[in-house]
């Protein structure tokens, strides 16, 4: 709200009844989808949906590899938390890090066969538990329109760079 002691040269634009409605149920999906889909995979295979988001973005990459700054960007993870990720897929045997030849600044991911096993054994559990926590919910309109609704909201994030995960959505 508003501080007392702050100048503002305009009022606030404060939503309306159904903006207000239409945005909580949004930061409620925000907070609990990733919860619901985090306990799943870590029933599953012991990891997150971040961590399984790094292996299914590397799995679609040319060679399963993966500069480590583009698969933070690709995953929307900081370099600090990619880092710990990929040396805890590496501990699992799933994920290879390799330097660059050419750059001693560049850290290069790959993908391994049993980390390609691994996904390839999670990504139907995981994609039915998407289908159960979101689409079983809608309609073919309402899944258009949450197309719909998602593009035009992540066109008001472009300046903070591409959406993560556009390619290991599932």
């Amino acid at each position: 709200m508003r501080d007392a002691g702050a100048v503002s040269e305009q009022e606030p634009r404060w939503l309306d009844e159904a903006e207000m409605t239409a945005w909580l149920a949004l930061v409620g999906v925000v907070y609990r989808l990733p919860q619901a889909l985090d306990r799943q995979l870590r029933a599953e295979a012991g990891i997150s949906h971040a961590y399984y988001s790094m292996l299914a973005t590397l799995s679609d990459a040319p060679e399963r590899t993966l500069s480590m700054g583009d698969l933070a960007r690709a995953t929307g993870t900081s370099a600090s938390r990619l880092s710990h990720a990929v040396g805890s897929l590496e501990e699992r045997g799933w994920v290879r890090r390799r330097p660059c030849p050419t750059n001693r600044r560049i850290q290069y991911a790959t993908l391994t066969d049993a980390g390609f096993a691994v996904l390839a054994d999670l990504a139907p559990q995981h994609l039915a538990e998407v289908r159960r926590r979101v689409f079983d919910h809608l309609t073919p309109a309402q899944v258009a329109a949450l197309a719909d609704a998602a593009a035009a909201i992540g066109a008001g994030l472009a300046d903070i760079g591409p959406a993560p995960g556009a390619a290991a959505a599932g």
